[in-house]
């Protein structure tokens, strides 16, 4: 199965977050691959960021992903209960990360539904949870069933890897659809001052 090298996650963090948007994600979940397309990214880079974890180099225990080799997984918890996942980027030593921000599920659609929404969406989703069924970062990673348990888990590795598309891993992709990439602030960032206008997140919207 083809996979994104790690030199891939070597360059620009503001510059692959834009890239990353219609690559494959793959989760491979007690054998099953859950294999998803990325439709929204949040860019993050310590240097500059006083929204990223690592601004003015902040090393911490949990922190410590971002300053690791790049093409590993940062994963941690917010609020108590959501986990969000992000991708280490950068040459080591630079702490930058890829927020994944949302998702669309291409194939493995009954176990990610059914860890998204229970036992009781294994009929069908309602108008409303297919439209919020992957569109946020906690929401995608308890569909995938990530948690700080793949902190530091190696993308590049047999468990949580990206590639260019589905077909990488024997997945039909889905049906084409004009979209185009929108721009704007990230989410949730107010307290960042000047950083929280930054135009860092990027995604994917449908054109009709």
């Amino acid at each position: 199965m083809a996979r994104l090298p790690r030199e891939y996650y070597l360059g620009n963090t503001v510059d692959l977050a834009r890239d990353l948007l219609g690559k494959t994600l793959v989760r491979v979940l007690n054998g099953e691959p859950l294999v998803c397309r990325i439709t929204e990214t949040e860019a993050y880079v310590a240097r500059c960021d006083k929204a990223c974890h690592a601004y003015g180099g902040r090393r911490t225990a949990r922190t410590e992903v971002l300053f690791g080799p790049p093409g590993h997984a940062y994963l941690y918890l917010i609020y108590g209960m959501h986990y969000c996942l992000n991708l280490v980027t950068e040459p080591e030593g630079e702490a930058a990360a890829v927020l994944i921000r949302g998702l669309e599920a291409v194939s493995g659609m009954e176990t990610i539904r059914r860890l998204r929404f229970g036992p009781a969406a294994e009929g069908g989703l309602s108008a409303y949870q297919k439209k919020n069924f992957l569109n946020g970062p906690g929401k995608l990673c308890r569909a995938l069933a990530l948690t700080t348990a793949e902190n530091g888990m190696d993308l590049t590795g047999d468990t949580l890897f990206l590639c260019e598309r589905p077909e990488d891993v024997g997945v039909p992709s889905p049906p084409r659809r004009r979209e185009r990439v929108r721009t704007g602030p990230r989410i949730g960032v107010d307290y960042a001052e000047e950083a929280r206008d930054f135009p860092w997140r990027f995604w994917l919207e449908t054109e009709d």
